[in-house]
C-alpha cells in the first residue's frame, strides 16, 4: 500500500510502499479517507514526543477517519504499529474506533478530533467544569484555543477570558465566544495587572493552559495574589507552546486555592479520551463548531508536513 514512512528518528515522513496487514482478533483493518497532520502526529514522527515508537520503519499519523469492510465511516485513533493514518489502509483495535454522525463529513471530523479534545477532556474529565463557571484560556489564538472559546461556552462556562499575542486573532475570539481578551504581548506589569483584575473580580474557577513558560508563571502569581480566599482554582496544562518549564514558588501554593494539572493521553484513560472525541463530534454540528481547513494529497506529504497553514488545519487526503 501507499504511505508516509517514517524511517529513522528526525526524518521527515517520504511516500512511499509500506507493507499490508491483516487485523487481529481485536482489531479492524480501516480503508483510510482522511488523515490529521497535528502537532501530536508531527511531535510522534519526529521521536519528541513522549509516547513516540522506537522501531523503524513506520506509518506516520496518530488518528483519522476511514471506512471498515461493510462501509461503515469511522474516526479512529491511535493505530496499532507500525501502521498510521497516513496510509491507504491502517489497523487499529476495534475499541478505538467511533461510528461518524452522518452530518459531519471526513475532513472537519478528521482536522477537529484531537484539537477539539485537548479542551473537551480538559474540562470534563479533569477540570470538571461545572455550569456557570469561569474559564480562562492561555493560548487562544491557536486553533485548539480557538475550539476551547467555543467548547467551554457550549459546556456552560458563564465567562470565558482568552489570551493570546496576537491582536487581531484575540479580536476575532469574541465572536467565538470570548466575553473578556487580555494580550500577553505587552509590558509584564501590565500582563499581571490584567490577570489579578480577572482573578480577583468575579474569579476564575477553571484554568485551560495551552502556552505554559512565562505566561503561566505570571498566572499563578496571579492567582496567589487576588485568588478569592478559600476558592479552588483548577489549573490544567493542556500545552507548552511557550516553554516546556516553569518556576514555581511554594508560596503561590499556599496563597491559593490552586489545584495544578495536566491533561492528554496518560493522565486520562484512553476509553475516556475516546469518549470525549464521541461527544465532541456529536456536538459539532449542533454546537456549531467552527475549525477552518485545508487538504493536501498524501501523495504531497512531503511538502505538506512542513506548510505553514496560520491558522488552518491540515488533512491529507488518502486514495
Amino acid at each position: 500500500m501507499k504511505a508516509a514512512i517514517v524511517s529513522e528518528s528526525g526524518r521527515l515522513p517520504v511516500y512511499g510502499d509500506f507493507p499490508e496487514s491483516a487485523a487481529e482478533l481485536d482489531q479492524v483493518l480501516i480503508s483510510v479517507t482522511a488523515a490529521s497532520l497535528s502537532p501530536t502526529a508531527k511531535s510522534r514522527a519526529s521521536g519528541k514526543h513522549y509516547d513516540s515508537a522506537d522501531k523503524f520503519p513506520f506509518v506516520a499519523g496518530v488518528d483519522g477517519v476511514g471506512r471498515l469492510a461493510d462501509g461503515t465511516r469511522v474516526y479512529f485513533a491511535l493505530p496499532e504499529a507500525p501502521f498510521g493514518s497516513m496510509g491507504q489502509q491502517t489497523v487499529v483495535k476495534a475499541t478505538h474506533c467511533i461510528r461518524l454522525p452522518d452530518e459531519v463529513d471526513d475532513v472537519t471530523a478528521a482536522a477537529i478530533a484531537i484539537p477539539g479534545v485537548s479542551s473537551w477532556a480538559a474540562l470534563q474529565e479533569r477540570a470538571r467544569l461545572i455550569a456557570g463557571e469561569t474559564v480562562l484560556i492561555n493560548g487562544a489564538t491557536g486553533t485548539a484555543g480557538r475550539l476551547a472559546v467555543q467548547i467551554a461556552k457550549h459546556l456552560g462556562a458563564r465567562k470565558v477570558i482568552a489570551t493570546g499575542r496576537n491582536t487581531e486573532a484575540l479580536r476575532l475570539l469574541t465572536e467565538f465566544g470570548a466575553d473578556v481578551t487580555i494580550s500577553i504581548d505587552q509590558p509584564a506589569e501590565e500582563i499581571e495587572a490584567a490577570f489579578q483584575e480577572q482573578f480577583g473580580g468575579d474569579g476564575v474557577d477553571v484554568v485551560l493552559d495551552y502556552l505554559w513558560g512565562p505566561s503561566a508563571e505570571q498566572l499563578i502569581a496571579a492567582a496567589a495574589k487576588a485568588g478569592k480566599d478559600g476558592v479552588a482554582i483548577r489549573y490544567v496544562e493542556v500545552g507548552s507552546a511557550s516553554g516546556p518549564n516553569i518556576s514555581l514558588p511554594s508560596a503561590a501554593l499556599r496563597a491559593c486555592g490552586l489545584q495544578l494539572m495536566g491533561s492528554g493521553t496518560g493522565s486520562i484513560p484512553v476509553e475516556c479520551l475516546l469518549r470525549a472525541i464521541s461527544e465532541l463530534l456529536v456536538a459539532l454540528v449542533p454546537a456549531n463548531l467552527k475549525i477552518a481547513t485545508e487538504t493536501i494529497p498524501l501523495t504531497d506529504v512531503e511538502a505538506g508536513w512542513t506548510k505553514d497553514s496560520g491558522k488552518r488545519r491540515v488533512v491529507f487526503m488518502v486514495r
